[in-house]
């Protein structure tokens, strides 16, 4: 008992210093604004959690739009929107009661009568709103969709010039103003999109800033006649790291501010991209797309304030204190199982690294359960490895002080003669079935459709780990390897070795997750049926 103790109170405090290091605030640069400064202006999508622009029959109320504009009004002095259909057609009017202007979006697709209701409403709101209406975007990155022509496109903007009286323009990502310079001659001024994390070659936070800068001034000496702005810029809060480039609501708080910084030194105009969290982008861009908002999603509360200090995990105390508590029940479960015999100084030093890892992961996967789940499957998904980080430490753990090993899958889902009686036993390994099939599956995204797939690793951790350490300490047993467990390690094996040159060296989610893999894998090498 008092080994137990000893070993559970070393677990606990270790558990709590790594939530703290964790939930440490980031100091942050100076405020990039005055007190009484404003953004010049910041992109405005009006949809709420349970709202999406895919279905056609939304439509969103003017006064939802007035209880967006009362919280963006104090932070900037324009919004920039991308559609008037929806129940956009009302932002100019509103925006005019809330003392904003207006970067008014007309949208262009590949369907010609659509475009057409667009410009009509597009310029029959500027041509009414002359004084809030900034400038005219005519389509935005339709040219990196692919769904016009740069002529056709040149004709469309140069027939809505023909008829407003304000400036008129087309946003696109950087490099496509490179490759279809001429449509320069057809706008007022070139908006650009720097978007570092999505970069062909992501940047990292730390260099987000020097970046945009240097490929402002790119487009800069491209276009030496025309007005630069910068329509998009921003970092996400949260989501799947890109090389080097890890979405963090730190990471965020300062590649903004450090562009702000810029912006202001070199006299920039800056759009920053956006006012709030967008959920409904997860269905296009995984958990990253939802996370680029000034503002949170459901909360409508600001993420961070210009040169205050930002937490990554702000409810650290409460993820330190389940996982405290989740450590308890690990080594409950460890002392209620052993069966008459004494765990030994390792055995008990196994329990605690089993009960440290569950007790920092937990917390981890419960909180990352509603960032990376859209959808029904997304959802069965992430509760399903939850499920998995929440039993395996304390079942593990369980196995080992009572003397057991880790039976074969054939053990669990073979003929009634070849499967394992211990009801504990045949737990754990339906958990490690469990565990290798969501790895594979995790694995497989990551190699055949990466770029918007999340890295498991906290609850891949927690349900991996306890089995290796298990693995490492039972009496090993000498029956033969089964083909399941072989097949499975090999799948393992050949996706590590293309995730990881695939996501970079500077990925450390993906090293994160790929040495769970391994792992796994190890652990699955080295299981062997109970009889010879």
């Amino acid at each position: 008992m008092g080994k137990a103790f000893a070993f559970f109170v070393l677990s606990a405090l270790a558990i709590v210093s790594m939530w703290a290091w964790l939930g440490a605030p980031v100091t942050m640069p100076n405020a990039p604004l005055a007190s009484a400064d404003k953004l010049y202006c910041v992109s405005y999508a009006p949809f709420r959690p349970n709202q999406t622009p895919f279905d056609p029959t939304t439509h969103i109320s003017s006064a939802q739009i007035g209880e967006d504009f009362a919280l963006l009004a104090k932070l900037t002095d324009c919004v920039r929107t991308y559609s008037v259909e929806l129940g956009l057609d009302q932002v100019p009017a509103i925006a005019k009661q809330h003392g904003l202007k207006v970067i008014l979006g007309i949208w262009l697709s590949g369907t010609p009568e659509k475009n057409r209701l667009e410009i009509e409403t597009g310029v029959e709101l500027a041509n009414r709103y002359p004084d809030v209406v900034r400038a005219v975007v005519v389509g935005n990155e339709v040219l990196l969709r692919g769904e016009m022509s740069a002529v056709d496109l040149a004709s469309a903007i140069s027939a809505v010039k023909a008829r407003v009286h304000v400036p008129v323009t087309y946003a696109d990502v950087w490099e496509f103003w490179l490759r279809n310079a001429s449509l320069a001659a057809a706008v007022d001024f070139v908006t650009i999109h720097i978007l570092p994390y999505w970069e062909d070659f992501p940047i990292a936070a730390r260099g987000a800033a020097t970046h945009v800068a240097a490929i402002r001034r790119k487009v800069a000496d491209a276009f030496p006649r025309k007005d630069i702005l910068i329509g998009e810029v921003g970092w996400p809060s949260a989501g799947r790291m890109r090389e080097g480039a890890l979405p963090s609501p730190a990471n965020q708080a300062r590649v903004i501010q450090d562009v702000l910084a810029f912006a202001k030194r070199e006299n920039v105009r800056v759009n920053v991209i956006e006012a709030f969290d967008q959920p409904w982008k997860r269905a296009l861009e995984g958990t990253v797309g939802g996370h680029w908002g000034l503002f949170d999603a459901y909360s409508r509360q600001r993420k961070f304030e210009w040169g205050q200090a930002v937490s990554n995990h702000p409810f650290w105390q409460w993820e330190a204190a389940g996982g405290v508590v989740f450590a308890l029940v690990i080594f409950i479960a460890a002392f209620s199982m052993r069966r008459g015999r004494e765990p030994t100084v390792g055995t008990w030093a196994t329990v605690a690294a089993i009960a440290i890892a569950g007790g920092v992961m937990i917390g981890w996967t419960v909180m990352n359960v509603p960032l990376e789940s859209y959808g029904i499957g997304g959802w069965l998904r992430s509760l399903a490895l939850a499920v998995l980080a929440l039993t395996a430490p304390p079942v593990a753990a369980a196995v080992l002080t009572a003397g057991l090993g880790i039976p074969r899958f054939s053990e669990i889902v073979g003929p009634n003669s070849m499967r394992i009686g211990d009801p504990l036993a045949r737990l754990a390994g339906a958990i490690l079935m469990a565990s290798t099939v969501m790895a594979i599956q995790a694995a497989l995204g990551l190699v055949f459709d990466p770029r918007y797939e999340d890295f498991p690793f906290a609850p891949i951790t927690a349900a991996v780990l306890p089995f290796l350490l298990l693995g490492l300490k039972a009496a090993r047993r000498k029956g033969a390897r089964g083909v399941a467990e072989i097949t499975a390690s090999g799948i393992l094996a050949l996706s590590i070795v293309y995730v990881v040159p695939n996501e970079g060296f500077a990925n450390w989610q993906s090293l994160w997750f790929c040495t769970c893999l391994a792992a796994l894998a190890f652990t699955l090498v080295r299981v062997r049926d109970a009889q010879g």
